[in-house]
């Protein structure tokens, strides 16, 4: 059930990244149009740009733990046995939650110290802008919660950490 709940809101997240993308290709390609072509332009544009790049990076990081999509050097880990390998990936999720929550708190801070901040253009609160990286800890750190509690449960490998991962002698670019 949680894991259903999880999948809609990522399917919620994905979406919005997409309008994001969508609105600051627009705002920007207009933006060059108006300031070539007629020698005026959008004083949001650049703001507002910046601001939905910096919540696109963060709810997608945040959507790439989920989806368990970053980067991960596994070459040795792969040739560990099972329950070292099993070890190994509770020590970095360890290290990924410890991680998270400094920089939740990091965010946190931020978020309070920029409160009452407003942004040249737009006036809003630039705690806004600092709130990618709170949004981004929560998800983040409950998604790898629920991973870690997976692993603590044997009902994660990493094979299903890392699913392109096969065994030594089994990829396809290995010499048979």
């Amino acid at each position: 059930m949680l894991d259903r709940w999880m999948d809609r809101l990522c399917r919620v997240l994905d979406g919005l990244m997409v309008l994001a993308l969508a609105a600051m290709v627009v705002m920007v390609f207009a933006n060059v149009v108006l300031r070539y072509a007629f020698n005026s332009g959008l004083t949001l544009s650049e703001e507002l740009s910046r601001w939905l790049f910096v919540w696109l990076v963060f709810v997608g990081a945040a959507v790439a733990v989920r989806d368990r999509a970053h980067m991960g050097v596994d070459v040795l880990v792969v040739r560990l046995p099972q329950p070292v390998q099993r070890a190994v990936l509770l020590v970095g999720h360890a290290l990924m939650l410890w991680v998270t929550w400094l920089l939740l708190q990091g965010s946190w801070a931020q978020t309070r110290i920029n409160w009452d901040t407003t942004a040249p253009v737009t006036g809003w609160s630039q705690a806004w802008l600092y709130a990618a990286g709170l949004v981004f800890a929560v998800l983040s750190g409950l998604w790898l919660l629920m991973d870690t509690w997976r692993l603590l449960a044997g009902r994660l490998s990493l094979a299903d950490w890392h699913p392109q991962t096969t065994a030594p002698g089994h990829g396809q670019g290995d010499a048979q």
